[in-house]
């Protein structure tokens, strides 16, 4: 007996939010109180707090705040734990991080009615994210980034990972937050190259969709690298916008294909991360990405010297070093191995993206390997003239 197949579609809505305040949990700030109440205002919710060790030593008093806002609004908020975990990328590199949250969501029975909230940069909001997203096959999220990278870019998106098998993100899930919340006060305490690692996101976005948005990071490049909050806040805001409009009506928010043009520039940041140890900040690894695929775009004719002079000169003005840690010919292939990484990443047919024009994508299906080493000298040796 033939049965006939049965076939099933359906959708589904996905709505989050990102909020923009400061002082978070200043026991006069509503936002977060009046966000949970939202969800559910008949009785208190759980909260499951992971904070990025980084953060708690910079912000020493953040846990004694979490506590007594979460004791003023306790009709609404019920603080169960707030866990403290290492950060950086190592943490993604560890499955003992992972079991760590898993942990406290199982002890502190957080249900898909809880709320885990996670504070600190992006690895930790990856990290965090993924384990939220397997644990009873989803608990809410709610993630407080505290770099400009994350508040820009990781954090704004809908894609949690690890990583595995010395491959960067090879675990990871699709799973949006319930809301983003960035707080310009964690911006206060960064680092200085956590400080301007971020703004590699945000000349990324502009290379590929808007010109405008690129001229306003070269006239305040200057300002951005002596730390002016205000062309900061700016980059932010329209840096995560233009991540959020893409993901949202870019019509593949699950990267079921093979173009991910915000991954601009970084077939070579990850590689390049792995190469050293992770102990360059992923910013860093985008810029330096961005600057050989812009490079490498020169040499096939895509964009002229003067375009190719003046994106490398203002990443040099925010303070980022754009030199590439390859020396030897072995550094060389293995750094150009990453191409080949990055297609099985994605799946597919090899998609690069790299400009035509400054705020124009354009898309490739093969590299020149020859001349994408071509363009690794070049950059390396150019850098070193000037």
């Amino acid at each position: 007996m033939q049965l006939p197949s049965i076939k099933q579609s359906f959708k589904v809505q996905y709505e989050y939010q990102l909020y923009f305040t400061a002082g978070l949990f200043n026991l006069e700030n509503p936002l977060f109180e009046k966000l949970i109440a939202d969800y559910k205002e008949f009785e208190p919710v759980k909260l499951l707090f992971v904070i990025d060790d980084g953060v708690k030593n910079y912000h020493p008093n953040l846990i004694s705040q979490i506590k007594a806002y979460c004791n003023s609004n306790s009709e609404t908020l019920k603080l169960t734990e707030s866990m403290v975990v290492s950060g950086g990328e190592q943490a993604k590199n560890s499955n003992a991080s992972i079991e760590l949250v898993l942990k406290g969501i199982n002890e502190n029975k957080i249900c898909r009615h809880s709320f885990v909230v996670v504070i600190g940069g992006g690895a930790i909001i990856d990290m965090v994210g993924y384990a939220a997203a397997i644990a009873h096959r989803g608990v809410k999220l709610i993630r407080i980034p505290t770099t400009v990278l994350s508040q820009n870019d990781s954090a704004v998106g809908v894609k949690n990972s690890v990583n595995a098998f010395k491959k960067k993100n090879f675990l990871g899930t699709f799973a949006p937050p319930y809301a983003i919340i960035n707080d310009t006060d964690f911006l206060e305490t960064l680092e200085q190259r956590d400080w301007i690692s971020g703004v590699a996101e945000a000349i990324k976005v502009a290379l590929i969709k808007d010109k405008l948005f690129f001229q306003y990071i070269a006239d305040h490049a200057s300002a951005l690298k002596k730390r002016e909050m205000e062309p900061m806040q700016y980059v932010i805001y329209k840096c995560a916008e233009m991540h959020m409009h893409h993901i949202a009506q870019g019509g593949d928010p699950f990267e079921s294909g093979s173009s991910r043009p915000l991954d601009f520039g970084h077939w070579a940041a990850h590689k390049m991360e792995f190469m050293t140890n992770y102990s360059m900040r992923h910013g860093e690894a985008v810029a330096k990405g961005i600057a050989l695929d812009v490079t490498y775009a020169q040499l096939i004719g895509l964009i002229t010297e003067a375009d190719l002079q003046h994106i490398l000169d203002v990443m040099i003005t925010v303070g980022f070093d754009l030199s590439l840690p390859v020396d030897t010919t072995s550094e060389i292939e293995s750094l150009l191995n990453g191409i080949e990484e990055f297609r099985e990443h994605l799946g597919g047919q090899l998609t690069i993206t790299l400009i035509s024009g400054l705020g124009t994508k354009h898309d490739v299906h093969t590299i020149d390997i020859k001349l994408m080493a071509q363009a690794i000298k070049k950059l390396n040796q150019q850098l070193t003239l000037n």
